[in-house]
């Protein structure tokens, strides 16, 4: 993957860039891949049911509100996701178990760190656009993300 700026560089006209508002906490500093999303607050079931299927190279936008209270992610979850193919996640959120997910297979980057899990009530949407960092995130569309930043396209770009 080239990296954000050259990607920003080269297509310009293309890319929407996302508000630097991530830092990266996964062992792959270097992500890509089509969007699948999530939409839920405080409540990681959805989650928890996507990092269980094929990732087939995709890449997790969660939109979990914002939220500095809860954490979206742990390492079992990341650990899942990196065994199933997943390319990375994007949490408009908290992850916990830094130090675990800094040595997983997987591109991760989040708003933060909170040491306390999320409950699972089961709610929460699988698919649905979901807006932050100033961009819309659609299935489908690519995310590119690095220490640089984070991207969107709505094309593979090369």
């Amino acid at each position: 993957m080239k990296s954000t700026p050259d990607l920003c560089d080269q297509y310009p006209e293309s890319i929407q860039v996302v508000e630097p508002i991530f830092t990266n906490f996964g062992a792959r500093e270097r992500f890509y891949g089509p969007i699948e999303t999530v939409k839920c607050f405080e409540d990681n079931s959805c989650v928890k049911k996507l990092v269980a299927t094929p990732g087939k190279g995709r890449v997790m936008v969660v939109d979990g509100g914002g939220s500095m209270r809860r954490a979206c992610l742990g390492d079992m979850l990341a650990e899942q996701a990196s065994v199933n193919g997943w390319s990375g996640l994007l949490i408009y959120g908290c992850i916990r178990d830094v130090d675990e997910i800094r040595a997983t297979d997987i591109g991760v980057q989040a708003l933060g760190v909170h040491p306390m899990k999320t409950e699972k009530k089961g709610i929460g949407e699988i698919g649905v656009p979901v807006n932050f960092g100033g961009v819309t995130f659609r299935v489908g569309d690519y995310v590119y993300a690095d220490n640089n930043g984070v991207i969107v396209a709505p094309r593979h770009l090369t």
